[in-house]
């Protein structure tokens, strides 16, 4: 572990145990305390806050109610995708510019994404942005804009797709609704068409997908064995299944559950 991630899980340990001690916490005194500046630590009640440890309030924090507590516990993702995430994640090299579509195994990534210095990442999701923007060494943002889609909680349409193409990227992260073995990535959106301009712009296109959803079939082609590269999903898949998606042509990595995620 890097000295300055190592600092900032001692330092927000520390916030934690201040909050139990006093039962409210103010960004102003926090940031003489600690001697670091209070962007720093609105960032600190900001990753507590998503991880279902306090609630912020105005100039401060107070502690999670314990009501809440279970909600969140149950809204964090699964080990599997962590895992998932994580070798995304060892995927991405320094400075590189790289696209993380909306969905929930691609936002697994962020928390780990502070560890890539000088990263430039694009995205259509509103909630890949905020998570983004609570890493303490947070990548340069740039927003597809567009418009929203409920249902997929992200922007799409023509000014999406317009401004994907005026840039260049290293590498698509993208997730699925499901894999057909024969066709590719599927999607009950039938909104399809900035995934397949991402795949377009992006000099490498990887998949992040749980093992439950290979096989599964969904009428939506999304994106075609032919534009994907790297597909990573988990140790439960099936042999047979791992013969037919690398006989497209496709790198496979099939991750192991981590212990402590």
């Amino acid at each position: 572990m890097s000295l300055p991630k190592r600092n900032t899980l001692q330092r927000r340990h520390a916030i934690l145990s201040l909050l139990a001690e006093q039962g409210e916490v103010g960004v102003d005194a926090l940031a003489k305390r600690f001697s670091t500046s209070e962007v720093t630590i609105r960032k600190d009640l900001a990753a507590l806050e998503k991880n279902g440890l306090l609630l912020r309030r105005y100039g401060g924090a107070v502690p999670m109610p314990q009501e809440l507590i279970a909600e969140e516990q149950a809204q964090t993702a699964s080990p599997w995708k962590q895992a998932i995430a994580r070798a995304a994640v060892g995927l991405i090299r320094e400075h590189a510019r790289v696209i993380i579509d909306s969905g929930s195994t691609t936002a697994a990534m962020i928390p780990q994404l502070g560890r890539k210095p000088g990263l430039v990442v694009m995205t259509n999701s509103l909630n890949v942005a905020n998570a983004l923007r609570e890493l303490e060494h947070e990548p340069a943002l740039l927003m597809t804009g567009g418009t929203w889609d409920p249902n997929s909680e992200s922007f799409q349409g023509q000014v999406a797709e317009q401004v994907l193409r005026s840039y260049d990227f290293d590498q698509l992260f993208i997730g699925a609704d499901g894999i057909d073995l024969e066709r590719g990535t599927t999607t009950f959106n039938e909104l399809l068409g900035l995934s397949r301009v991402m795949a377009e712009v992006a000099r490498e296109v990887i998949v992040l997908v749980e093992s439950d959803k290979i096989g599964r079939r969904i009428p939506n082609l999304e994106l075609p064995w032919a534009q994907i590269h790297t597909l990573i999903t988990d140790t439960r898949l099936e042999d047979d299944a791992r013969r037919r998606i690398e006989a497209h042509g496709v790198r496979l990595i099939c991750t192991a559950m981590a212990e402590h995620p």
